[in-house]
C-alpha cells in the first residue's frame, strides 16, 4: 500500500472512531447501516420475484353434464411471470396470463386479484373431462394439475334396444335388449310393470324358474307361454338422477283354446238362461256365437257380451224367454289369424219344480291359462280346430239325442204293450199309473247321470 493511501485510511479510521473531536464518524457508521439494511430487502425482493409460488393446490372437482365449474389456480410472488392453463390429456393451451386462447367460448379466465387465475367453463360437456393444469413460467417451469369428472345422468339408446312392442309365437325363444348410455356405466334392471314374478322359461332338463328382477342388458325367456305376455320396464341409473326406463310390450301370438266350465245346461220354459265359454287367443281373435248355420247376435231374443282381460275373453249368451225350439245344441266360437276352435253347449228342458242338474261345477282358476295349456294337451277333444279335429262336445250332443231316441223308443213301446194290455184290462188303477211315471222318471235320471259319468 503506498503511503499517501495508508494515510486517507488512517484519517478515515480517526474519523469513524471520533478521534477528531466530531460526529462524522458517527453519521457515516449510521448511513452505512442504513443501506445495509436497504441492499438486504431488495435483495430478498429480488430473490422471492424470481421464485413464485402456489399458496393452494387446485382441487379435483366433480359436475353434472351441463352445468357451470370453476378451477382456481393461486400464486403468489408472481412477480414478472405469467400464468398459463392448459387442459392435459388434450394437449391445448386454454389462457396465457390474462387472454383466452382457446377458441371455445365455454371457457373464460376470472382475474380478480394478483394471486387469483380461476378458470371457468360454462354448460359443461363429456369432452371437457379430464386433468388441467396451471403453469408458471419460471426455469424451470412450476406446475399443479387438478382434475375434473363429468357426471352423465343414464339414457335409453333406443336405436340399440328391443323395439317397445315385441312379437313371438308361443314355444320359441325370445331375447329382450335394452342399452343405456351414461357416466358412470349405468345399470340396467328388468321388472313386470304389474310387479308380478318373471316367468324365465324351462330351459331343457330344468325347472321353471322365476324371478322378480332381471339384471343386465339382456334376458331371455325360453319357450315363452301366454304367461309371459306383458309390459316389461327396462330400468337404467348410474347414481347420477334421474333415471330413466323404457317400456316393452311383449305379446306372445298363439291359436284360440276354449274352455266351457258347463257343457249340458238345464231350464225350465219361460225362463231365461246364461250359456258361458271362456276362449284364450292372441291376436285378439272374433268370437260369436252360433246355432245350426246361423250366427246369434244381440236381438230382442238374444243378448251376447264379452268380458276382455289381456287375452282371456269371458263369453256370455242370454237367452230370453225360453220356448220349446230354443232347446237343443249352441255353439261358441273363436277365431284368429292362426286357427280357430270352437265348442257346444246342450240348452234341455227341466221341471220348473226341480233343480237344475250341476253337470259340471267347475271354478276358473287365477291361472287359467295354465289349466286351459294342460287341459287342451291332455284332452286334445275338447277343443276343436275347425275342420281338423272332432269336438267331443258334438259326440255328447248326438249321444244325448240316441239316448233320448232311446228314450222315447222305450217310452213308445211301453205305450203299446200298455193300449194292447189295456183290451183285456180296461180299467187301470190309478196308483199303478203314478208307478209307471216314477219309473220313468228314473229311467231317463239314470241316462242322463250315465251321459254325465261318460263325458267326465
Amino acid at each position: 500500500m503506498s503511503p499517501p493511501v495508508a494515510q486517507q485510511v488512517i484519517s478515515s479510521m480517526r474519523i469513524l472512531m471520533g478521534e477528531d473531536g466530531t460526529c462524522e464518524g458517527q453519521k457515516r457508521i449510521q448511513q452505512l447501516a442504513r443501506n445495509t439494511r436497504y441492499f438486504r430487502q431488495r435483495l430478498k425482493e429480488m430473490v422471492l420475484a424470481s421464485d413464485p409460488e402456489f399458496s393452494e393446490q387446485i382441487p379435483n372437482v366433480t359436475v353434472a353434464v351441463g352445468r357451470d365449474v370453476t378451477l382456481p389456480c393461486v400464486v403468489d410472488h408472481l412477480g414478472t411471470h405469467k400464468v398459463a392453463w392448459i387442459h392435459v390429456d388434450k394437449q391445448m393451451i386454454l389462457t396465457i396470463h390474462h387472454h383466452v386462447i382457446t377458441r371455445n367460448s365455454r371457457f373464460r379466465l376470472m382475474h380478480n386479484n394478483p394471486k387469483h387465475w380461476i378458470l371457468q367453463i360454462t354448460n359443461v360437456q363429456e369432452e371437457d373431462r379430464g386433468y388441467y393444469m396451471c403453469q408458471i413460467n419460471t426455469v424451470p417451469m412450476k406446475s399443479q394439475i387438478g382434475h375434473l369428472e363429468v357426471i352423465v345422468s343414464p339414457d335409453i339408446l333406443d336405436d340399440q334396444s328391443s323395439p317397445s312392442s315385441v312379437v313371438v309365437r308361443e314355444g320359441f325363444d325370445v331375447t329382450l335388449v335394452c342399452k343405456a348410455s351414461g357416466y358412470p356405466t349405468p345399470m340396467i334392471t328388468w321388472r313386470r310393470e304389474d310387479n308380478q314374478l318373471i316367468l324365465l322359461g324351462k330351459k331343457q332338463g330344468q325347472q321353471q324358474e322365476s324371478v322378480s328382477i332381471v339384471e343386465g342388458e339382456e334376458f331371455r325367456i325360453y319357450k315363452v307361454s301366454r304367461l309371459n305376455m306383458g309390459v316389461y320396464l327396462c330400468i337404467s341409473s348410474n347414481g347420477v338422477p334421474p333415471s330413466v326406463s323404457k317400456r316393452i310390450t311383449l305379446d306372445v301370438e298363439f291359436s284360440p283354446m276354449i274352455w266351457i266350465p258347463n257343457q249340458l245346461v238345464g231350464a225350465p220354459m219361460n225362463r231365461e238362461v246364461t250359456l258361458e265359454c271362456y276362449t284364450e287367443a292372441y291376436p285378439k281373435p272374433i268370437n260369436y256365437w252360433t246355432r245350426g248355420q246361423g250366427v246369434l247376435i244381440t236381438n230382442d231374443k238374444y243378448e251376447t257380451t264379452e268380458i276382455d282381460s289381456a287375452y282371456k275373453v269371458h263369453m256370455k249368451l242370454k237367452i230370453k224367454k225360453l220356448e220349446w225350439k230354443d232347446f237343443g245344441s249352441y255353439k261358441c266360437s273363436a277365431t284368429n289369424s292362426l286357427g280357430g276352435t270352437e265348442g257346444a253347449i246342450r240348452l234341455y228342458e227341466i221341471n220348473p219344480h226341480t233343480q237344475s242338474p250341476r253337470v259340471t261345477d267347475l271354478k276358473i282358476p287365477s291361472n287359467f291359462g295354465e289349466f286351459s295349456t294342460v287341459r287342451n294337451a291332455s284332452s286334445p277333444m275338447r277343443s276343436k280346430k275347425i275342420g281338423s279335429e272332432t269336438n267331443s262336445l258334438l259326440e255328447e250332443s248326438s249321444d244325448i239325442e240316441k239316448a233320448r231316441k232311446m228314450e222315447n223308443t222305450a217310452q213308445y213301446g211301453k205305450e203299446a204293450d200298455e193300449k194292447i194290455v189295456s183290451h183285456h184290462r180296461p180299467e187301470i188303477d190309478s196308483g199303478c199309473a203314478s208307478l209307471t211315471n216314477f219309473k220313468k222318471f228314473v229311467a231317463t235320471f239314470l241316462i242322463i247321470y250315465s251321459i254325465i259319468i261318460h263325458g267326465s
